[in-house]
């Protein structure tokens, strides 16, 4: 069973309050999504540390419920 994009979007915000999501289904399936995160809490974080934090919300459903993630963060101009 796959995980909507709106499971995608409440998980993420949960661990980051503070963050503008768009989610994409890149393949039009409910399977494969691209999100692009932006936060202030990425501020001096290395883009491995960004990413650790948005994959931290997801815990055992990364890449079992939640087959295919692509990231990109931003930080607030």
């Amino acid at each position: 069973m796959a995980m909507a994009a709106s499971e995608i979007e409440k998980r993420i915000l949960a661990a980051i309050p503070d963050a503008v999501v768009e989610i994409r289904d890149l393949a039009g399936d409910g399977d494969h999504y691209a999100a692009t995160v932006t936060s202030e809490s990425f501020r001096g974080k290395t883009r491995v540390q960004q990413h650790q934090m948005i994959n931290a919300a997801f815990g055992a459903d990364m890449g079992t419920v939640l087959h295919s993630l692509a990231l990109t963060t931003k930080i607030p101009a």
